[in-house]
């Protein structure tokens, strides 16, 4: 022991966690980005709908944000499918962290992109 320095601690908190109980865990948060969108959103969703009509102009304002919301969730079920399995595991993909990062990305832009329709929606 050097002098004046305390030895470090070692708590018995362990870290390991189930794969039963990460895969239930990812589910869970999977179907709640999922549910988000849909109950924050619902009437600007409706209000778009109502006036659907195949104009690009329509279609990029009005639906890009809920679009890249699902292909960000589209981009997460990889990652979903493969928590609490090995990285030697069959069903775990090789570049998982990469699906993560553009899953994330993708679905925090639309997120932004659908609160601005939203908020366009909702205007007198």
């Amino acid at each position: 022991m050097v002098r004046g320095v305390m030895p470090a601690r070692r708590l018995p908190i362990s870290l390991h966690v189930s794969p039963r109980r990460s895969l239930l865990t990812g589910l869970a948060g999977f179907a709640a980005a999922a549910a988000l969108p849909v109950a924050l959103w619902h009437r600007a969703i409706g209000l778009v709908a109502t006036d659907f009509r195949l104009d690009l102009g329509y279609l990029l304002t009005g639906w890009t944000g809920y679009v890249l919301l699902a292909l960000g969730l589209l981009l997460m079920v990889p990652v979903v499918a493969s928590s609490g399995r090995r990285p030697d595991a069959r069903l775990y993909p090789r570049s998982r962290k990469a699906y993560l990062g553009w899953g994330v990305s993708l679905y925090l832009l639309g997120a932004l992109l659908a609160s601005q329709v939203a908020a366009v929606a909702a205007a007198p």
